[in-house]
């Protein structure tokens, strides 16, 4: 209880400002379920968790002064991602210490899980959200001129005959991306009882969020071309987010059940 206080002592104000980022930063609003789901698979793993046997070590009294070390380096640093990091370090290192390696081995699945509720630090997500901006400005690009639609890009910049259509950084698709990942998590273990074809399936994710967001671009361009530039950039565009992110949870569906039959296919063959 002592050590349960002082955490929240030392981590108050951490923890705070991330829910608050989880709420107010639409990007990682997915942040909400991911401390549920760690929780619930550690529930499930009981029966396991309670045969490991415990073996304290002192090794892990290393892991926690780093630990502390990242958290003051977070602090005076002004960076937010260490500050949050190091909590996932200190859980590590405080299981280490009291219940041994084996038993920090078989949490080790809940505690990665973590990661998924901890924002990019900016450096890092602005050399995600670019690339992605380009990739969508680029697909849009190539499809458009295929249904009759004249297209001048440059850059993340598409020019239209009707006006100019921005792919900007909240257009780049890291929203439904990062979103789309951790459900492919969640939804992989329920479903999933290979560890391999829960790793297919969460990167699976990710080629089937950037297709979404690209084709949302498109549907956009073809409604700003031969609909109303003002409803295309107001009702379809926040109506289609919502649309694509439904359609990608089906491609994510039918992609689990081809990993089955493959995987089912397989096994009869051999």
């Amino acid at each position: 209880m002592l050590l349960a206080a002082l955490m929240e002592l030392i981590y108050a104000r951490v923890l705070v400002k991330l829910v608050h980022d989880w709420y107010s930063i639409p990007d990682f609003s997915h942040g909400f379920l991911v401390p549920f789901f760690a929780a619930y698979v550690l529930w499930s793993r009981r029966d396991q968790l309670r045969t490991t046997p415990i073996r304290p070590s002192w090794t892990g009294v290393i892991v926690v002064v780093f630990a502390l070390l990242v958290l003051l380096t977070g602090i005076y640093g002004a960076d937010l991602f260490l500050s949050r990091i190091s909590l996932l370090f200190l859980l590590i290192g405080l299981i280490w210490t009291f219940a041994g390696l084996i038993m920090l081995r078989a949490m080790t699945f809940p505690l990665a899980i973590l990661l998924l509720a901890i924002p990019f630090p900016a450096i890092v997500f602005n050399q995600i959200t670019f690339p992605l901006q380009l990739l969508a400005s680029r697909v849009a690009g190539v499809i458009l001129p295929l249904f009759g639609v004249p297209v001048l890009r440059e850059g993340n910049v598409i020019q239209l005959p009707a006006m100019q259509l921005e792919v900007a950084e909240a257009c780049s698709g890291i929203r439904s991306l990062m979103t789309l990942f951790t459900v492919a998590v969640v939804y992989g273990f329920f479903v999933e009882k290979s560890p391999a074809r829960r790793w297919v399936l969460a990167i699976a994710s990710i080629p089937i969020a950037v297709a979404a967001n690209a084709l949302r671009i498109v549907g956009t361009g073809l409604c700003v071309q031969y609909w109303d530039p003002d409803k295309a950039l107001g009702f379809f565009h926040e109506f289609s987010g919502w649309l694509m992110f439904v359609i990608s949870m089906i491609c994510l569906y039918f992609t689990q059940k081809l990993i089955d039959w493959t995987a089912g296919r397989k096994a009869s063959i051999s």
